[in-house]
């Protein structure tokens, strides 16, 4: 696709500029602006797309710092005429690529575009993922339906083993898919390709715990996989309420982490790449998930 040399130079400044990150405080309104910028990896025509950091939401609660609320001002800075709008975007706590348009009409047809594909049975987009356990096979298919339920004040997205046929009728429970490949393994953490058929909130996150190799920084659903002896083994969700993901000492110790510290741990699962009608479009992982890999001693560390 469209973006040439420009484009690696932009990948360059993207990096240095998110490279203070890390896993410290959340950035604030400018610093998260400036990120952005730096984060461009193609402009052309009515298309945009930049690389978001993780934990930054896209339409975001009132009053939050978002992606969206952040676009007049970077459409200002690009010196765009046109308003920007979203028209693919990560879940708020993973990185990776957002499409924007200033175009509503192209908005609607690269939208119906990414339905259609998945109707063909095609997987639009690429993910990457650091896991905590290595999957049992090397490639293979996730199955599973998935609905919302109540948990004390929350809702929580939960697998639902055998999906009957009126609940999915009904749109109780949604069936989904998700096709992976691991990519590299070293001291029981993985890194995995993960390419969903279907959409729904929090998928691979939910999918990868039913392999039991939840995704590192999963705060919400890596409790669901427990240990005996060292050995893996699926929780129910009542019994398996959401907290900080436990890592061993000696993990910790390899990603540089104190206890304290790994409240703060984000989410490692990076939206990679994105297939358009005009060919591939793709961005590096954040300089945060690119350190983990090389701590971790897996391949990809190297990407710009």
């Amino acid at each position: 696709m469209a973006g040439g040399g420009g484009g690696a130079r932009v990948l360059a400044r993207a990096g240095q500029g998110a490279r203070g990150a890390g896993w410290g405080r959340p950035p604030g309104p400018e610093e998260t602006l400036g990120l952005l910028e730096a984060s461009v990896v193609h402009r052309e025509g009515a298309l945009l797309a930049l690389s978001k950091p993780p934990g930054l939401p896209v339409p975001g609660r009132p009053g939050e710092l978002s992606l969206t609320a952040l676009l007049p001002a970077l459409r200002r800075r690009l010196g765009l005429a046109a308003e920007l709008h979203v028209v693919k975007a990560p879940a708020r706590e993973c990185s990776g690529l957002v499409l924007l348009s200033t175009c509503r009409r192209a908005t609607e047809q690269l939208q119906r575009f990414f339905a259609d594909t998945r109707r063909r049975g095609r997987y639009p987009a690429t993910y990457r993922a650091i896991t905590v356990g290595v999957p049992a096979e090397a490639e293979g298919e996730v199955r599973a339906g998935l609905r919302w339920q109540r948990q004390g004040d929350a809702a929580a997205v939960v697998p639902v083993p055998a999906p009957g046929r009126r609940s999915l009728a009904r749109r109780e429970v949604k069936s989904t898919l998700t096709r992976y490949r691991v990519l590299g393994a070293a001291g029981g953490c993985a890194l995995l390709q993960l390419q969903p058929r279907t959409a729904f909130p929090e998928q691979l996150p939910v999918h990868l715990t039913l392999l039991l190799c939840p995704v590192l920084g999963d705060h919400r659903h890596a409790s669901r996989v427990g240990r005996v002896l060292g050995v893996p083994f699926l929780l129910p969700p009542e019994d398996a309420p959401a907290h900080t993901q436990v890592l061993d000492e000696e993990l910790r110790g390899r990603l540089g982490l104190s206890p304290q510290q790994l409240r703060r741990l984000p989410l490692h699962l990076h939206l990679q790449e994105l297939a358009l009608p005009q060919g591939p479009l793709r961005a590096p992982p954040p300089p945060p998930f690119l350190r983990t890999l090389r701590r971790l001693g897996l391949p990809g560390h190297g990407e710009t």
